[in-house]
């Protein structure tokens, strides 16, 4: 073999049968080495139209699978482009090997075309492991370890290979000193703290007369655990964003997202608790957990770092989330006073009714909290829902209601605009059997969507299952920071920075052979969602929505109160947006359908 042919079969070793990337002359021994591994039924290649999509997608493929995420690119250029999605890696914690080209090693150094110096560039998204190949048998130890590390400790690594050496042929290392032999042997670690710290942190809990529950992206695969804690000790469940899919929103005790895309129980949850426990989470927010000092803390967190980032703990417990979780559990006392968990359950249905009231009240033309309203009972079961950044984070957060066996995600840490497409394709991927929807905002799709679409529409016939389906709000506006600059700055929409193209989303998906479908009428919402459920192929569903429904905070402080009024006097659209204010705010007072 030669080093190319070797390192895509040493992935392969490793379990890594998926790769995203887009090719390049930096990289072209290796485009060759893949195109044999791939006519031979051995790897599965998916040609992205831009290096970014493919970090994302081998990001989301982490986020959905477990397992550790592949990308590739060529050198200078293609290398730079992977960056975004890695850093996306990084601040989720999920483990994404980028493999990468570069130019011959006789031209390193010499200013030469497409020469980057990657080590440094790369130093910070993947400074846990980040190498380049000099000699043919170091790419085994280059590869072993970049797979280990990224799988272990949850981060993107690198390994770079210049384009002269990709050809060579590969030799084991060789048994002598300034070698070394690594392996691909499993990893067997400890997942569960000690007894000592165990009982401490039960002995708080059980103190506890008021206990909130946070969990986020480490909870995942706790779902069951969390429940069993909850009911022992009478607690309410928030989610952080990434850890939409922890628990099912249909528990009433369960009151949803956190932070300003979250909701007003739990808000009152954070802020009248007297015991916190916080399970897999680095929520960066800390002005919407409890007050420090108010509440005695307890945090379980496989990284060790994590502990006591946001909150001063008083037990912090380094283990797997549903592990430390299992052995926590006999050491717990049940409740008999259930005042606090009635209190959240009424808290959360009362909640319900609000955001169903907030959701029917008219706009111009689509309120776009419907249009999530409407999906939510629609929700096919085991769906993939992804999310971008923008104000369509809003509704997701808080109008889609999670059932068991539903995976979601977006881009948390990094927040990154135009990662709502890719993952969709990583997960439809992952999972062709399954129903992937795609929440977008037209800055998203106009910024990154309408790429990738192109992409799907290469792949889709191969899906077991062809429905993918990636909704588009239209508005015109990049809706977020428009609100953003009148909530946080008293400034009135910027016409310039804010406005948008319009562009006819479900006619684009026509020219490449999928689904379009259009509505701007709130009566044919449902019925859209029907439609494109149905569909036999991949939908943009394209919803014509008002910009000025305010994605409202679970608590408005005097601060936002005064800059929003502020904003007013130099606000473009200050009819329509005291308008929409004022109906959200109206619909929260009042029960549904009197508004």
């Amino acid at each position: 073999m030669n080093v190319s042919e070797f390192l895509w079969k040493r992935l392969q070793e490793w379990g890594l049968k998926r790769a995203y990337g887009y090719p390049g002359d930096g990289a072209g021994g290796i485009d060759v080495a893949l195109q044999r591994e791939v006519d031979a039924g051995h790897v599965e290649y998916v040609q992205v139209r831009h290096e970014e999509m493919a970090a994302f997608m081998a990001t989301a493929h982490a986020k959905f699978t477990g397992q550790v995420g592949l990308c590739f690119a060529t050198s200078g250029p293609g290398a730079i482009h992977l960056l975004n999605g890695l850093y996306d890696a990084r601040l989720d914690h999920v483990g994404v090997v980028a493999i990468m080209g570069q130019q011959a090693r006789t031209a390193i150094g010499t200013n030469y075309q497409q020469e980057i110096d990657l080590q440094s560039l790369c130093k910070d998204v993947a400074g846990e492991y980040i190498v380049t190949v000099t000699e043919p048998s170091q790419i085994r130890h280059a590869l072993d370890r970049a797979v280990r590390i990224a799988r272990d400790r949850r981060t993107p690594t690198v390994v770079i290979v210049p384009n002269d050496l990709q050809e060579l042929p590969y030799s084991d290392p060789p048994v002598a000193h300034g070698s070394t032999h690594t392996g691909i042997g499993m990893t067997v670690g400890s997942k569960v703290p000690e007894d000592t710290g165990l009982r401490l942190a039960a002995d708080i809990l059980n103190a506890g007369r008021k206990v909130a529950i946070l969990a986020g992206a480490g909870a995942l695969e706790a779902t069951d655990q969390l429940i069993q804690i909850a009911d022992i000790l009478g607690a309410g469940i928030a989610k952080a964003l990434l850890g939409k899919a922890a628990v099912p929103d249909e528990l009433p005790f369960v009151t949803g997202a956190i932070g300003l895309l979250g909701t007003k129980p739990s808000w009152d949850l954070m802020k009248e608790c007297d015991t916190f426990l916080m399970v897999g989470s680095t929520f960066p927010y800390s002005e919407f957990l409890p007050r420090p000092g108010q509440a005695r803390g307890v945090q379980i967190d496989i990284n060790g770092a994590n502990l006591s980032l946001r909150y001063p703990m008083e037990v912090n417990l380094q283990g797997d989330s549903a592990a430390t979780l299992r052995a926590l559990i006999p050491l717990l006392q049940h409740k008999g006073d259930r005042a606090w968990r009635t209190r959240i359950e009424k808290d959360v249905a009362q909640w319900w009714k609000v955001l169903e009231a907030r959701a029917m009240t008219g706009a111009r033309p689509l309120n776009p909290q419907r249009v999530f309203w409407e999906l939510s009972p629609r929700l096919p079961e085991n769906a993939i829902i992804t999310a971008d950044s923008g104000s369509v984070a809003n509704w997701y957060a808080r109008d889609l209601k999670m059932r068991r066996g539903m995976k979601a995600s977006l881009s948390g840490g990094l927040a990154s605009l135009g990662a709502g497409t890719p993952y969709a394709m990583a997960a439809k991927m992952a999972y062709p059997e399954r129903t992937v929807i795609a929440c977008m905002g037209d800055g998203a799709m106009q910024m990154n969507g309408l790429n990738v679409m192109i992409t799907i529409s290469r792949y889709w016939k191969q899906w077991s299952n062809p429905r993918l389906i990636v909704l588009v709000l239209n508005n015109q506006d990049l809706n977020q920071v428009t609100w953003e600059e009148r909530i946080q700055l008293g400034a009135g929409k910027t016409d310039s920075t804010q406005s948008i193209p319009d562009f006819p989303y479900h006619r684009y998906a026509g020219l490449l052979g999928l689904r379009g479908i259009y509505v701007d009428d709130p009566a044919h919402v449902g019925a859209a969602w029907e439609e494109a459920l149905a569909a036999d192929r991949p939908v943009i569903l394209e919803a014509r929505t008002d910009p000025n429904v305010p994605p409202l905070p679970p608590h408005i402080t005097m601060q936002q109160a005064r800059a929003f009024l502020t904003s007013l006097p130099t606000e473009p659209e200050r009819a329509s947006v005291i308008m929409g204010s004022a109906k959200e705010l109206l619909a929260s007072i009042l029960p549904v359908g009197k508004t």
